[in-house]
C-alpha cells in the first residue's frame, strides 16, 4: 500500500470534525510550530521537503514564501486558492469535504510562517456545501484556542476568513483572484509587482493552493528532510489525484511521486483498469489546460522509458512528445472516444470563461471554438485544422495570464497527436456527428514510438 499523508483517517468517522482530528493527531504542527519554530523555522522545513505548487505551476513552495516582502509596519496576507475551477480536478474540494481541519491547521501553519495575522480561504461560489464546512471547521478550531488571539500562549494571533468567490474560471489565476477578494471584477494584473510584493490591498501576499497548504501539515509534524525521501528527484512527497473519465474506478487517490502511470492507470488499487475491457487512447494527465497524449507517449517516454507521475518524467520531450502534471485532474480516454468532440468541448469551456481582457484570448478562444464546431458537425475543410494551428499559437505566450495557453495548449496537442482524426471528420462531413471514431480508424496508439 502506497505510504499516505493526507488521506491517512480518510475513513475514520467524524473526521471531519475537531474532536476526531484531534484525537488523530490533529494540530500537533501548530503546536510544534508555535512553541518550538521560528517563523523562519519554518519555512527552512517547507524547503528542506521540495514541497512543490499542487495547484498547477509546480513552483517550489519555500522558495515562492521566501520572497515575500516585509516591510515595517506593512501587514501581509495568506490567501488559499480554493477556487478549484479546472475541468477534471475535483481533489481540493474532496479535502475540504472530507478533512477540513487539515486545510484550517495548514493555513495556521503557514501564517505563521509567513507573519501573515489575517488569512483568507477563497472557495469557488458553487461550493457552499464546502464553504459551511469549513466555516464550522473555523468555529471549532477557534472555539479550542487555535485561532483569534494569542494561540496556545504564543503572542501570536490569527483570524481566518471564508470568502466565496463569483463562479469563475479566471479567479484561480491569483492576481485574479487578488481582485474578487477585493471585491473588484476579477481579471488579472499584469506582473510585475507580483503578489509577493504587492497583493492583497496592495500589501505582500503568498496565494497557495489547499493541497499545498494542507502539505505544510506532515512536513512540519515530520520534519523537511522527511518528506523529501517520499517521491523521486525533484517530484517529492505525495500528490492527489483526481482520477476520471473510462476507468473502472474513479475518485481521489493519494500516490507517492515516481508512480509509473501505467500501474495508476491499470492497478486495482487506484483506477482499476480501463471501463469495459476496452484499450487505452489517449490521457489528459492534469486538468484540461494541458497537453493531451496518446496512449503510447503517455505509458512510454521518447527514450522508452515508463512514463512516471512526476513533474519531469510527464513532461519529458516538452510540447512536442510531454505534458505536465498540473493540477492533477487525471482525465482517461478509452478507445471509442472522439477526441475533436473533446476538444471542441473544452474550447467551449476556455471561450466562455476568457475574461476578454486580452484580444489573442478573448478573440481566439472564439474563433477555435467556431472552427471545431466546423469540423465537428462535418462543415470543416482541410485549411480549417492549419487554420487552428496558427490561432493557438497567436494565443500562447501573448496574453496577461495563462489562460490563453490553457486554451491553445489542448487544440495544438490534439492536432500534432490526432491530427489524422480532425481530416477524418472533414472527409466523412456528416457522418462523423453520428459515429464514434474509435481505434479502428487510425494506427494503434500502443505501437512503440519509433
Amino acid at each position: 500500500m502506497a505510504r499516505k499523508l493526507l488521506l491517512t483517517h480518510i475513513d475514520v468517522p467524524g473526521i471531519q470534525t475537531f474532536e476526531v482530528y484531534r484525537q488523530k493527531g490533529g494540530y500537533r504542527a501548530v503546536e510544534k510550530a508555535l512553541k518550538t519554530l521560528t517563523p523562519d523555522d519554518v519555512v527552512e522545513e517547507v524547503k528542506k521537503s521540495g514541497l512543490r505548487g499542487r495547484g498547477g505551476a509546480g513552483f517550489p513552495t519555500g522558495m515562492k514564501w521566501s520572497f515575500l516582502a516585509k516591510p515595517e509596519g506593512v501587514p501581509r496576507y495568506l490567501v488559499c486558492n480554493a477556487d478549484e475551477s479546472e475541468p477534471g480536478t475535483f481533489k481540493d474540494r474532496f479535502l475540504m469535504t472530507h478533512i477540513p481541519h487539515a486545510l484550517i491547521e495548514g493555513m495556521i501553519v503557514s501564517s505563521y510562517a509567513l507573519g501573515a495575522n489575517t488569512s483568507y480561504i477563497y472557495v469557488r461560489g458553487e461550493m457552499m456545501p464546502q464553504i459551511r464546512i469549513l466555516e464550522r471547521a473555523i468555529a471549532e478550531a477557534k472555539n479550542a484556542g487555535f485561532l483569534g488571539k494569542n494561540i496556545l500562549g504564543s503572542g501570536y494571533d490569527l483570524e481566518l476568513y471564508v470568502q466565496p468567490g463569483g463562479g469563475a474560471y479566471i479567479c484561480g489565476e491569483e492576481t485574479a483572484l487578488l481582485e474578487s477578494l477585493e471585491g473588484k471584477r476579477g481579471n488579472p494584473r499584469i506582473k510585475p509587482p507580483f503578489p509577493a510584493v504587492s497583493g492583497l490591498y496592495n500589501c505582500p501576499t503568498v496565494v497557495n493552493n489547499v493541497e499545498s497548504i494542507a502539505a505544510t501539515v506532515p512536513i512540519i509534524n515530520d520534519g523537511g528532510e522527511e518528506y523529501a525521501k517520499i517521491g523521486i528527484e525533484r517530484s517529492t512527497g505525495t500528490k492527489l489525484i483526481s482520477a476520471g473519465g473510462n476507468i473502472n474506478k474513479p475518485g481521489v487517490y493519494e500516490i507517492e511521486l515516481g508512480l509509473p502511470v501505467e500501474e495508476f492507470i491499470y492497478s486495482d488499487e487506484y483506477c482499476g483498469g480501463i471501463a469495459g475491457g476496452k484499450r487505452l487512447k489517449a490521457v489528459v494527465a492534469g486538468g484540461s489546460s494541458v497537453p493531451i497524449l496518446p496512449a503510447n507517449l503517455i505509458l512510454k517516454t521518447l527514450k522508452g522509458d515508463s512514463r512516471l507521475m512526476t513533474y519531469e518524467s510527464l513532461a519529458d520531450g516538452g510540447f512536442q512528445s510531454g505534458t505536465m502534471l498540473g493540477s492533477g485532474g487525471f482525465i482517461v480516454f478509452d478507445e471509442d472516444q472522439c477526441i475533436v468532440r473533446n476538444t471542441w468541448n473544452f474550447t467551449r469551456f476556455y471561450h466562455h470563461e476568457s475574461c476578454g481582457q486580452c484580444s489573442p484570448c478573448r478573440e481566439g478562444t472564439g474563433w477555435m471554438e467556431k472552427v471545431l464546431h466546423k469540423i465537428e458537425h462535418g462543415h470543416g475543410a482541410f485549411s480549417d485544422i492549419d487554420l487552428l494551428v496558427d490561432v493557438s499559437k497567436k494565443i500562447e505566450g501573448n496574453t496577461i495570464c495563462p489562460l490563453g495557453d490553457a486554451a491553445a495548449w489542448p487544440v495544438a496537442s490534439a492536432i500534432r497527436h490526432f491530427r489524422d482524426e480532425f481530416e477524418w471528420h472533414v472527409t466523412h462531413g456528416q457522418e462523423a456527428q453520428t459515429r464514434n471514431y474509435g481505434l479502428a480508424h487510425y494506427a494503434d496508439p500502443l505501437e512503440p514510438v519509433a
